[in-house]
């Protein structure tokens, strides 16, 4: 579940910022989930997870004093250490939101997107091009479904041959949708810089993925994380502290909720 509460926080933080937004359900009228957004729907995992960690923090603490944003900010971390990877200190204090934003979760970075839109995505939310890359380091863990990566398995121009040979057995030209295969050919469930020694072997699972190294301007940001692991780890830490500061709720902003998939 590594991956899964890794890219929860991913989610969450980039709409409008770390608040917890994406957990609630639609169990108001005034909430339209961020669950039903293309990018979340059937695809975001891990809620019943951060529903048991939330009920072992209350339990603990005689109360809800523990945010469920700051849950899924020391969860993403927990995941990133158990899973290999580097530590950071997480700045806590964070409140949850007491409504979501549906239509910003809708523009959410695409596996479909070329380089120049995924540097604006990211430009848009105050990240260098440098920091997205070691964003999506985040990659070198995790899966995903056929129906994501189809169109680059089959009509990419970039991709290593035996590599895509083996994913189309098991992602189809038609059906299959929700068939898996790995982020990281390598090794994909180790937090380390083997993703961007795949992306230099031309074996990227995602179209997005790929255009961090294709004859672009990241192509040196990729070839320096695949030789040099500490480099890549300290770029990943500090960006996501930084992540984790995207507009937060604070001081009496927001809540701190009994239950992270409704509201107090």
């Amino acid at each position: 579940m590594g991956a899964s509460l890794l890219r929860l926080f991913f989610h969450d933080c980039f709409v409008v910022g770390c608040d917890a937004g994406v957990l609630l359900d639609d169990n108001l009228p005034s909430i339209d989930s961020e669950k039903n957004a293309r990018s979340n729907r059937n695809s975001l995992r891990g809620f019943d997870l951060v529903d048991k960690i939330k009920g072992a923090l209350d339990k603990a603490c005689s109360g809800p004093v523990v945010s469920c944003a700051d849950i899924l900010a020391i969860a993403a971390r927990d995941s990133v250490v158990e899973l290999g990877g580097p530590s950071w200190l997480v700045p806590l204090g964070r409140r949850d939101a007491r409504t979501v934003d549906r239509a910003a979760a809708e523009f959410l970075p695409s596996p479909f997107s070329d380089l120049q839109v995924l540097i604006k995505n990211f430009s848009d939310k105050g990240f260098t091009a440098r920091e997205m890359v070691a964003l999506s380091g985040a990659h070198t863990i995790g899966m995903s479904r056929c129906l994501l990566f189809r169109n680059h398995l089959y009509n990419g121009t970039n991709l290593d041959v035996l590599v895509a040979s083996d994913r189309k057995s098991k992602c189809p030209s038609n059906g299959g949708d929700d068939n898996l295969s790995s982020l990281d050919y390598q090794s994909p469930n180790r937090f380390g810089n083997n993703y961007f020694q795949s992306l230099i072997k031309r074996r990227g699972l995602f179209h997005s993925d790929q255009e961090l190294f294709n004859g672009g301007s990241t192509d040196d940001i990729v070839m320096t994380y695949s030789k040099d692991i500490q480099t890549f780890y300290t770029d990943f830490q500090n960006a996501m502290v930084k992540m984790g500061n995207f507009n937060p709720l604070t001081g009496f902003k927001g809540e701190i909720r009994k239950n992270c998939r409704k509201v107090n």
